[in-house]
């Protein structure tokens, strides 16, 4: 069956009954009722208009944001903030915009893909790479991408633009048997053991997509992972999960992520990721009838999200501000 009709295929959680038109949404209204001490985010609208676009193969969909503030800390930086995201869909390919501000606009770098599918002598051609997720430490921007399915691999650089590969950082392999992919990884500090480093990431276990979590002291090696998963999908998050961002406002011990309805949700984990409490919805896309993939940043005092919006095929990125 064709990716894109199936309910809960391979990029199953990327489908939507309405696709995230280019044209801004100033003023829409938030969604209601969001749980108790987690902001209203209200939409402002796309990051980028997707058709002027240099590098974006396949159906010029983009996904999985992720968003770092770089003035006064990488060499020679383009703009205040670095926002890099991929396609989707074979070849896929890492990709880095810019701004000034949170609010854009966004340019993209001229040199895109900063990081493609076949990176010799590390990696032959894979059928894509996506899915990155920035962290800054030790001077240098840690850069975790998938490619392929199973594998999540890491590149280092101190100018955020050219990279070098870091090895494999997760594998299917290290998993329970059962799991056939692994990938969508977000690394973070541990909220409460100095030095320990805790990675988020999309597990397939038996053809439902569910959340688990790594750890190590270091960010390139030495990962350890729990073999249950972290969150598994509620009734009502459409049988699916994915996206997993950790949220260390309000004390900490929350994860956001999106469910195969379309929303972005939060469940409580608590700062030894012991439990799990889902929470409700913490956000729904008035425009497009799906958000996934969160990515916060805050700037004077205000905290914005950056997330994938939108039907599978016709995937942008979005912004909301709280």
């Amino acid at each position: 069956m064709d990716a894109e009709r199936r309910p809960f295929g391979r990029r199953g959680l990327l489908l939507g009954a309405a696709a995230l038109g280019t044209a801004a949404a100033l003023g829409a209204a938030p969604a209601a009722a969001v749980p108790a001490g987690f902001p209203t985010f209200t939409r402002l609208g796309a990051a980028m208009d997707k058709s002027t676009l240099s590098y974006a193969p396949a159906r010029r969909e983009i996904i999985f944001p992720s968003i770092r503030h770089v003035a006064g800390r990488v060499q020679n930086p383009l703009g205040a903030w670095y926002m890099y995201y991929a396609p989707h869909d074979d070849p896929g390919g890492i990709c880095l915009a810019y701004a000034d501000s949170l609010a854009g606009p966004w340019k993209e770098y001229s040199a895109n893909p900063i990081i493609s599918n076949t990176w010799l002598p590390h990696y032959p051609t894979v059928p894509h790479v996506s899915s990155p997720h920035a962290h800054w430490a030790d001077g240098r921007m840690y850069l975790y991408f998938h490619g392929d399915n199973r594998t999540t691999r890491v590149a280092t650089s101190t100018d955020g633009r050219s990279f070098t590969y870091g090895g494999t950082v997760l594998h299917t392999s290290m998993l329970p048997s059962n799991v056939t992919e692994a990938s969508y990884a977000r690394v973070f500090p541990h909220p409460t053991q100095s030095g320990v480093n805790i990675m988020l990431f999309m597990g397939n276990q038996a053809g439902t997509r569910k959340i688990f979590i790594g750890w190590s002291h270091s960010l390139t090696s030495g990962w350890q992972f729990k073999q249950q998963p972290l969150i598994s999908p509620a009734a009502g998050e459409g049988g699916q999960v994915s996206g997993a961002h950790y949220w260390s406002q309000n004390g900490g011990g929350h994860v956001v992520f999106h469910g195969g309805d379309g929303a972005i949700r939060v469940a409580r984990v608590g700062t030894g990721f012991d439990r799990e409490e889902h929470l409700g919805v913490l956000y729904k896309d008035p425009v497009a009838t799906r958000a996934a993939a969160p990515s916060f940043a805050e700037e004077n005092g205000r905290m914005y999200m950056f997330y994938e919006a939108g039907a599978r095929s016709s995937t942008n990125i979005a912004i909301a501000r709280a």
